[in-house]
């Protein structure tokens, strides 16, 4: 009989090593859980939509173009930087703080902020509340971050973004206080 020539530049590959059956339960945990967690994502971005309840704010493009990112749109909203007096906490709010902003109809279809609190307030009537974050602190006033400061613009809209224009921007707030841009409508070229 005649083994097989092993030479030293073309070693038998070794059989690679089963996983041991609690470690393939683990990667499928791991698996499922990666899996559930980007349907969740999905399904929050679609109930925020379906749930809330559609304001609109009055806003300016800051920047319509990125070149490493496209088309899109930096928001400048009205409730973006408030007076310091709508503050209702106990204590001075710092950076990267929580901020809840309490908004009214002020007109039809166009809601403007009454108060900022620390922590959700309660709501009456036509009011809802919008969670950000502080973003910088002043002696007079506050600016604030909400997660809606960039939206990405249609080809269809590309030509009319050419010109900065105001815009009328509707979100959708959920019950749990995330919130979701869902229609960009151009007023007016900002003089």
């Amino acid at each position: 009989m005649t083994e097989p020539l092993v030479s030293p530049l073309n070693p038998v590959p070794a059989a690679a090593p089963a996983l041991p059956a609690h470690h393939r339960r683990w990667l499928l945990w791991l698996v499922a859980a990666q899996v559930l967690f980007v349907l969740g994502v999905a399904a929050a971005g679609y109930a925020t939509a379906a749930l809330g309840r559609s304001i609109t704010l009055q806003t300016e493009p800051v920047d319509p173009r990125d070149l490493l990112y496209g088309d899109h749109l930096r928001l400048h909203y009205q409730i973006s930087e408030l007076p310091g007096s709508l503050w209702r906490g106990a204590t001075l709010p710092r950076r990267k703080d929580a901020a809840y902003v309490l908004l009214e109809p002020q007109s039809p279809g166009d809601y403007a902020a009454v108060g900022i609190y620390p922590a959700a307030p309660a709501t009456t009537g036509q009011q809802v509340v919008l969670r950000g974050s502080v973003q910088d602190v002043w002696r007079r006033g506050l600016r604030l971050r909400y997660g809606l400061e960039r939206y990405y613009v249609p080809e269809t809209m590309t030509r009319q973004m050419r010109h900065r224009r105001r815009l009328r921007v509707q979100i959708s707030i959920a019950p749990w206080g995330q919130a979701r841009i869902t229609q960009v409508d151009t007023l007016g070229v900002v003089r």
